[in-house]
């Protein structure tokens, strides 16, 4: 296992105990495994789920390991009361809990926030669910997807596509992400109270209040309609592809309109003003397109870019990893599983005083039991062994 080290992570010192699986639990645990926090990740004695999500090279999952680099592995049977024991008797060490089970199945384990304060009276206890530890739906069955849907999300992105007569094809799960960088966020500020008052919490993070957040113009104009439509921004066609020209103010439209040649729009009564623009972005639009249509898109970024309008040409997630300044930034790391090397994103911040890169391993299942183990329970070999044989740790 190789050991990261420029400068301490800001969470250096800090001990998670993670029993999140899929990907809003993950994603939160990641980022704290990030930031320097040592993250002991609790697995089924078959593995968490992801660990089999596609792609699969060699018997081990690039999805799984883009959100668990970082985090030792220990495979217990929970339903067992030995391997609640062991649990719990973890926690004693931890500073922070973090899950993402359905309401009460944690309870059922003997592993909810009540029962670690019992051993742990700071501890931070974060649940991340579907739609939050209480109330009518608290114990409905949860997917990004179905919390999407239910947030009225996916409701809003069909109205402003026009082209659509149903909702679209979910594939990118915003619920998910979220909640986890929720979870990050409140277990961080969480961190910081207690050293001023010596008290742990418990966190209840919701993915359907969580989407809410990415809704800000759709909330506020559900509750004060407004008479002209709202101008949204849309892709124009360039010879090879397609481009988001973005000229959001006066000053952009101006630049976007001596850029392209056609200074006359910058007079025309329809575009003078942002008013204006809005009650005809139609016709906007098509004059851009007539623009955009007769040159290859990253010819059109190129000249708009030079005259400082915001754009860009739309590109396939592969080629980011050669955008320059993609690179330039170190936006992405490498990181070994036992089936080799996957490319992972690192946070996008960095502080100038602690590394925030991510680590550069993933643990196989259950690899790091024995180390966790013995350092933190006393564990001797003989009773990891006992253990092993009784199928309550891989």
């Amino acid at each position: 296992m190789k050991i990261e080290n420029v400068k301490p992570g800001p969470l250096k010192g800090i001990r998670v105990l993670d029993f999140t699986t899929m990907m809003a639990g993950p994603y939160c645990t990641r980022q704290l495994a990030d930031m320097g926090a040592e993250v002991i990740k609790i697995e089924r004695i078959e593995g968490e789920q992801n660990r089999h999500a596609v792609p699969v090279r060699g018997g081990n999952s690039a999805v799984y390991g883009h959100l668990n680099v970082g985090k030792h592995s220990i495979a217990i049977d929970l339903k067992t009361k030995d391997g609640s024991a062991i649990a719990l008797d973890l926690a004693r060490h931890c500073d922070v809990v973090v899950e993402n089970s359905r309401p009460g199945v944690m309870a059922r384990l003997g592993l909810d926030c009540a029962a670690i304060r019992e051993v742990r009276s700071d501890i931070i206890y974060c649940s991340i669910s579907g739609f939050g530890q209480t109330g009518p739906s608290a114990l409905n069955a949860a997917f990004a997807p179905v919390v999407q849907a239910a947030s009225g999300y996916e409701i809003e992105n069909m109205k402003q596509q026009p082209e659509l007569t149903k909702p679209g094809h979910v594939g990118v799960f915003f619920a998910d992400v979220m909640a986890g960088v929720q979870a990050f966020g409140a277990i961080s500020a969480a961190l910081f109270s207690r050293t001023q008052s010596g008290q742990g919490q418990y966190i209840d993070v919701s993915l359907l209040e969580s989407m809410i957040w990415l809704m800000v113009y759709e909330l506020q104009i559900s509750q004060n309609p407004v008479d002209s439509p709202r101008g949204l921004y849309q892709p124009v066609r360039a010879a090879d592809g397609f481009i988001m020209v973005a000229p959001g103010n006066q000053p952009t439209f101006e630049a976007m309109a001596n850029a392209m040649g056609h200074q006359e729009w910058i007079k025309d009564p329809r575009f003078n003003d942002h008013s204006s623009r809005s009650r005809n972005y139609s016709e906007m639009i098509g004059l851009i397109e007539s623009w955009t249509i007769t040159r290859n898109a990253s010819v059109c970024e190129e000249i708009l870019l030079k005259g400082k309008v915001p754009c860009a040409r739309y590109r396939e997630v592969s080629e980011i990893f050669d955008d320059p300044q993609i690179i330039h930034r170190a936006a992405f790391t490498k990181a070994t599983d036992p089936s080799g090397e996957i490319k992972v994103p690192n946070q996008p911040f960095t502080f100038d005083n602690s590394n925030t890169q991510a680590r550069d391993w993933v643990d196989p299942l259950g690899k790091s039991a024995p180390q966790v183990l013995k350092n933190l329970l006393n564990m001797d070999d003989d009773k990891i062994k006992i253990l092993r044989e009784n199928k309550i740790l891989l």
